[in-house]
């Protein structure tokens, strides 16, 4: 008998993409501690859409142009920029109704390395609910691509990626075959209950209470926050 089911799977970082990427109509980019976050937060707080780029250099050239431009590297905000990928900085009047160009460290790296996929969407625990549930509704095969640490594994993108396939699995109309799927599932339902105390010992959750970003933190692994959606069209994220 056929399996009518479709996938769900989970890529670690941006360096395996390529193993997968032939396979899935939709790809969920996630970098939770902070761009995806910060990009969820935007939305909710009216941004009319987030132009992302790889490189600083670029980013430059749009802020030359007059666009509001933020870049971090290694959890700070680049020398020259005003902001970076805190969610607070964008909880800010002057960036309702604009256009934004950003670039970080992992998230913006992901975007770009699934940019040719058919959908590409931005995942979070912040709008964990409404997104998996949109997922759940397009009978298409789904890649969660967590967005790692400078192409290295990470657990909190990886919980994340695991709530979003423990979903679906959930609804009986997706299966999983990786190895990576199913330990992100494992990972998921071990720190369901406790994000924040789970990711203590995390090597970008101390990274980031170094530079006293404490607040982010909690803020990013709050689920549920969020009813936004944001896509990828034609190389600008908007709210779907």
């Amino acid at each position: 008998m056929t399996d009518l089911r479709k996938h769900v799977e989970v890529c670690f970082t941006p360096g395996e993409y390529p193993y997968y990427k032939d396979e899935f109509e939709i790809v969920v980019v996630i970098d939770v501690l902070r761009a995806t976050s910060a990009i969820c937060a935007a939305f909710d707080n009216g941004i009319k859409s987030i132009i992302p780029v790889p490189t600083v250099e670029e980013a430059w050239e749009y802020k030359k142009k007059g666009y509001l431009a933020g870049a971090e590297r290694k959890g700070q905000i680049v020398e020259g920029f005003d902001f970076g990928n805190s969610p607070f900085s964008y909880m800010n009047e002057e960036f309702r109704g604009k256009d934004v160009v950003l670039t970080t460290t992992n998230g913006t790296k992901s975007l770009d390395v699934a940019k040719d996929a058919e959908i590409v969407v931005v995942g979070s625990f912040l709008n964990l609910q409404v997104l998996s549930e949109w997922l759940a509704q397009q009978d298409k095969n789904v890649l969660c691509l967590c967005s790692g640490w400078q192409d290295k594994f990470n657990l909190e993108d990886t919980i994340c990626a695991g709530a979003i396939s423990d979903y679906l699995i959930s609804t009986g109309n997706f299966t999983s075959d990786e190895d990576s799927s199913i330990a992100s599932k494992y990972l998921y339902l071990s720190a369901k209950d406790n994000y924040f105390g789970y990711l203590k010992s995390s090597s970008h959750r101390r990274r980031l209470k170094n530079l006293n970003l404490n607040d982010d933190i909690k803020y990013c692994l709050t689920p549920n926050q969020s009813n936004s959606i944001p896509i990828l069209r034609n190389g600008k994220l908007v709210k779907l």
